[in-house]
Formats: structure tokens, sequence, C-alpha cells
């Protein structure tokens, strides 16, 4: 069964038959978020000069295999922003392919549908070959100028459907629990026990950056975003349980005002992290101020800095190669594989469950969104991944614009039944 996974349209499961029961459509955004798992974690070797020195000290004849491979002196072409670059591109090509082979894809039993849900080896052949053929492109200068700006906005526009993705979560998330309410009252319990949670969370991320993030006499303009940020958490929060949005909107509670306060934190965390360091006067000499506490420039520390960086882009990543839609289709137990493995039930026999082609497509912007991030965004002459968190102001107005949005983006569905009434009646 599992070569026919792999050279067929058969779905994917593992070998194990103890393992829980999956979807077809489940098993197959899993096996694509694996091959960009795949291509983020190349990326992240690719920049990182650690991995390149043990590669040089561990690997024998590594110089003259560098040679046979043409790849330059010590692989250089092979590492470093051009080569992030080039397998970036590579996987963003391949993606975009898929958007467009599946667009208008409506049921699973069409040709285009046996080929996006299954000949996962073909198709891994097919990510190496996009990805390899990026070495090869011809002038290479004029491809990475334009290619990084072509990155910068695929970047962004991942981020606004993040955005989006986790407000709508957040609204989903609290009309769940909240119809369940009058079925079992533990729900109630439990919806206030996670809202107290984010809550807590925000106010000590809140705390925290106040703490390390501002100086008395210097970093004012943290002084201004925090305050600016948390002051706009509580603005959204106190409008959500409001009696002009409760009439419109039962459902809205202070469980979506925490998700998003949460992460509107986070990314004023993610932001003041990245921006440049100030320093000031102190006995006698420039004391670095309002830095990651734990950046205190020594091998240990920087290995720190390494891990939460990477675990941020992975994070960032990983929420928007979920579920781009709720699987909604019955499952068919007449049709489930029974071969000795895990258990499959195939949920799109009456049709689809997720667009094949938006979801290829953000896994497209996110292929550029990974290729900026790990570059440091148009900081890239002198990026390494073990400098993910250090300054740029580039990289600081951005994340901080993302706060923004997403707390515009949370307030226009608020507000949106008082604006446009009729159409919110239905």
């Amino acid at each position: 069964m599992q070569l026919a996974c792999c050279c067929g349209s058969a779905a994917c499961s593992l070998c194990c038959s103890c393992c829980p029961k999956i979807r077809q459509s489940t098993g197959t955004r899993v096996m694509y978020a694996l091959f960009f798992l795949l291509v983020t974690v190349v990326c992240v070797i690719m920049m990182s000069p650690t991995v390149e020195m043990e590669m040089r000290d561990r690997i024998p004849f590594y110089s003259e295999l560098c040679q046979k491979l043409n790849a330059g002196e010590n692989c250089k072409r092979l590492v470093g922003y051009s080569a992030v670059y080039k397998v970036c591109f590579g996987a963003a090509c391949f993606f975009c392919m898929f958007s467009v082979f599946t667009f208008g894809v409506r049921t699973s039993r069409g040709w285009r549908a046996a080929i996006h849900n299954g000949f996962w080896f073909l198709k891994f052949l097919g990510l190496l070959g996009c990805c390899a053929g990026g070495f090869f492109l011809p002038n290479q200068e004029t491809f990475l100028e334009v290619w990084r700006y072509v990155g910068a906005v695929g970047g962004f526009l991942f981020l606004l459907i993040q955005l989006m993705l986790l407000v709508e979560f957040a609204h989903r998330w609290n009309q769940n629990w909240t119809s369940g309410i009058k079925y079992n009252k533990l729900w109630y319990a439990a919806l206030a026990l996670v809202t107290l949670v984010l809550f807590s969370v925000a106010v000590g991320a809140l705390v925290f950056m106040a703490l390390f993030y501002t100086h008395p006499e210097a970093c004012i303009l943290n002084k201004v975003f925090l305050g600016l940020n948390a002051s706009l958490c509580l603005l959204v929060s106190l409008l959500a349980i409001s009696p002009c949005i409760q009439r419109l909107q039962p459902t809205s509670g202070l469980l979506q005002s925490g998700v998003i306060s949460v992460y509107v934190m986070y990314l004023t965390f993610s932001a003041l992290s990245s921006k440049p360091i100030e320093t000031v006067e102190k006995d006698g000499g420039n004391a670095t101020v309002c830095v990651f506490p734990f950046n205190s420039g020594s091998e240990s520390d920087n290995k720190i800095v390494t891990g939460v960086g990477t675990v941020i882009l992975f994070g960032c990543v990983r929420s928007d190669c979920q579920c781009l839609s709720p699987l909604s289709s019955d499952d068919y137990e007449d049709e489930d594989r029974k071969g000795g493995g895990q258990y499959v039930m195939y949920d799109e026999r009456e049709g689809t469950v997720y667009s094949y082609s938006f979801f290829h497509f953000v896994f497209f912007l996110g292929s550029l969104y990974v290729m900026m991030t790990v570059t440091n965004w148009f900081h890239y002459d002198n990026a390494k991944i073990e400098r993910l968190l250090d300054g740029s102001w580039s990289v600081f107005w951005i994340k901080m614009a993302s706060c923004w949005v997403c707390l515009l983006l949370y307030l226009w569905t608020l507000v949106a039944p008082m604006v446009c009434p009729k159409r919110f009646e239905a």
C-alpha cells in the first residue's frame, strides 16, 4: 500500500495499524507540510555558518567534493542568502504550478485530484528538481535583485493571510465552545479557564517586555508602541463585550480578544527583538539596553537565540499549514482502508473539503516568507541564521505593522454588522 501511495493515487498512511484514524484530506495536507518543512530546514542549514564549519571539519575530502560538484571553494555556491533564494524559488515554483494545476477542482474523483492526493515519490523528485534548477538560472545577479522584491510582497501577503486565518479561528473557536454550553455547563468552565490563561499570558508578555525592552533613559519608541498596542488590545476586548456588539453578535466574547491579544503581544515581542540595538552611557562607556535578555554574546546564549528564532519561524509557517478550511464531509466506512496499516477514512467522496488551489497558493507565499525571514528580509548580505533576532528596521516595521493589521481585522469583524446590517441579517 505504501508503494501505491508513493507512485500511485492511493492515500498515504503510516505502516503501523495501531496509529489513530486519519482522513485522506488530512493526510494529504500533512504530506505537503512535510515537503515544506524539509525546504525550510534546508534553508536554515544553508544560512548557518556553524553548520558549514561542521561539514567542512567532519566530512572527509570536503574541499575535493566541492570541486567535483563545481560548487566553488568550500561549496560557497551551496550556502548563503543566494542559495536560499534559489531553493525557495524552486519551492515557490513547485507550489505555484500545483496551485494553477488544481484550480477549479471540486471533486476528488478526477485525475487532477488523484495527482494532488498521491504520487508522493514522484512529486518529491519534482520538488528536488525545481529546487536544483534554481542554481542553473541565467543572469544570477538580476534574478536575485528582482526575486527579493517578489519575496517581500509574497511574504507580506503571507502575513496578511495568517492574520485573517487567526481571526477566523478565534471566532470559530468561541462559537463552537459557546454552542456547547447549552448541552454541558463544563464548556462554560473550560471557556472561562482558557480565556483567563490567554489574558494571563498576554499580560505576562507585556510585563516581560516592559522590564527588558524599556529603559529610563532610552528606548522611547519601545515605550510608545508597548503602551499603544496594550491599549488597543484593551479597547477591542472591551468592545467585544459591549452591549451594542453583544446585541448583534451574541457569540462575541473575551476568548477571541484573548487570542488576538496574545498574538499581538507575540508580534510586538518579535518586533522589539528585531529592532536595532540602542546604547546609553554608563560608567564611562556605552552599554547596550533594551535587548533580548539571553542575547549576551556568549556562545551558549547565541544558541538560545537561534533556537528561539527557529521556533518562531516554524510557528509562523505552521499556523498556515494547518487546515485552511474545516473538514465537513462525512466519513465513509465502506471505502476505508484496512490493509494492515493506518486506518484511512476517505472523507472527500462527495467533493473536496478544502480548496486545493488556495492551499498550494498559501504554501507558495509561505516559501517566499521563509526566504525573506531566514535572510533577514532586505539585509541579506550579512544575514546568518544565528542572527535571526538581530536588529533590522525593515523587519521591525513589518512586524509592528502586522500587529495593527491584526487588530484592525478583528475590529472590523466586530463592527461590520453595525456598519453593514443588511449584509449580516441572514
